[in-house]
């Protein structure tokens, strides 16, 4: 892997959000970067009907050589699908793009395929329970930055009834598979799926929460609106990061590994979570 693939797959956790746009609508990409999302994905797949792909990878072509071009991340389609090789020579004429997002991924070779095709990095979408089972395969493929996956199509290939308390136990095994087996590869930490109702800001940010707290790296999302929403939820607040100043400043003064601040017992990995917070 070069040193440039390189680069791209370090600065994948930097991105919290993640905003898909129809490749039928490619003029909406502009309004995708202004809504302050850290990385566009242009969908090939499931956003565009089967009669409209060939129409949105020519517009998808054209916005790349386009003057106003901006780097970009592809949804293409499942690997071994026709339009899956239409796909990845739409990536090799578009060699500024940012990275491909497989749809459907369920074993490495499709992985390196990918990568080996396009020269891009590769973040892989779980959906189906193959491609669970099969993540820790996936995490060793050569040109893998991170995972996501999609919910709704686990759930149904999963038996999983979705809205209800056994989906969301469903969903944070799923995050718990995830997160671990990419650390323990090195990969990037994982990125959530979507959040389906962008009008429910609230369930949104209790969402963003959630998978922040587990250790994942940013979301998908569906609508601009969201884009904001997410980026507030990530704030820590004024008195976490005071606590936390307080904490490194201590332990930066007095040189000891144990201590209190605020009434509280501070101890290393305790210094190292403040110190992790303060460097984002």
């Amino acid at each position: 892997m070069d040193s440039v693939i390189k680069n791209k797959i370090k600065t994948i956790s930097q991105n919290k959000t993640w905003l898909f746009v129809p490749a039928t609508r490619i003029d909406r990409v502009a309004k995708a970067f202004a809504s302050g999302a850290d990385a566009v994905i242009v969908d090939l797949e499931d956003a565009v009907a089967l009669e409209s792909k060939a129409a949105a990878r020519e517009a998808l072509q054209q916005y790349h050589d386009s003057a106003g071009y901006q780097p970009i991340w592809v949804r293409i389609n499942k690997a071994g699908s026709k339009e899956f090789f239409k796909d990845i020579v739409l990536c090799q004429k578009t060699p500024h793009l940012a990275g491909v997002l497989l749809a459907k991924a369920e074993q490495a070779e499709d992985i390196n395929s990918v990568h080996q095709l396009t020269n891009l990095p590769v973040i892989a979408l779980i959906e189906s329970a193959i491609g669970l089972y099969q993540i820790d395969s996936m995490a060793k493929a050569v040109g893998l930055a991170a995972f996501s996956y999609g919910f709704l199509d686990l759930c149904n290939d999963l038996y999983v009834q979705v809205g209800t308390p056994a989906a969301d136990i469903i969903a944070n095994q799923i995050r718990y598979q995830l997160i671990l087996t990419s650390k323990v590869h090195q990969l990037s930490p994982p990125i959530d799926t979507i959040y389906p109702d962008f009008n429910n800001e609230v369930g949104l940010s209790d969402r963003v929460q959630l998978w922040s707290q587990m250790g994942m790296s940013g979301m998908l999302c569906i609508h601009p609106k969201q884009v904001a929403v997410v980026q507030q939820a990530l704030q820590p607040t004024n008195e976490t990061l005071l606590f936390a100043q307080r904490v490194v400043e201590e332990y930066e003064r007095s040189g000891q590994a144990v201590f209190k601040v605020d009434g509280e017992m501070v101890d290393a990995p305790v210094i190292e979570r403040c110190r992790q917070l303060l460097a984002k």
